[in-house]
């Protein structure tokens, strides 16, 4: 085996137990939640309620309520939705972030 086979074996070992950890659920949440409350503009947090984010806007629907799934958020935050605009600011990665943070904390506090 060549040292390169070696060294990917190893750091993709690192990967799978940072993985099962919840390492990398931990640090999305995290970049999540600041997408939410902070990153885009306007934050989702001045008009959706999402307790995990501590947001409690009045003007769209309550995400706790609703619980899209990450394909739903993905889509109402790209292209907009009603009064939504589309957050065409954010990078395909944030909105990827946000959308898988959203779906997974919804309705569970």
């Amino acid at each position: 085996m060549t040292s390169k086979i070696q060294t990917l074996i190893v750091v993709i070992g690192m990967v799978a137990l940072q993985w099962g950890s919840g390492a990398f659920a931990q640090d999305h949440g995290e970049a999540g939640k600041k997408l939410f409350n902070h990153t885009a503009v306007p934050a989702c947090a001045v008009c959706h309620t999402l307790k995990d984010a501590g947001a409690a806007g009045e003007t769209g629907p309550s995400l706790d309520e609703l619980k899209p799934d990450a394909s739903r958020v993905e889509k109402a935050v790209r292209n907009g939705i009603g009064q939504m605009p589309a957050f065409s600011s954010l990078s395909d990665e944030q909105i990827k972030t946000l959308s898988k943070y959203v779906a997974e904390v919804a309705g569970t506090r």
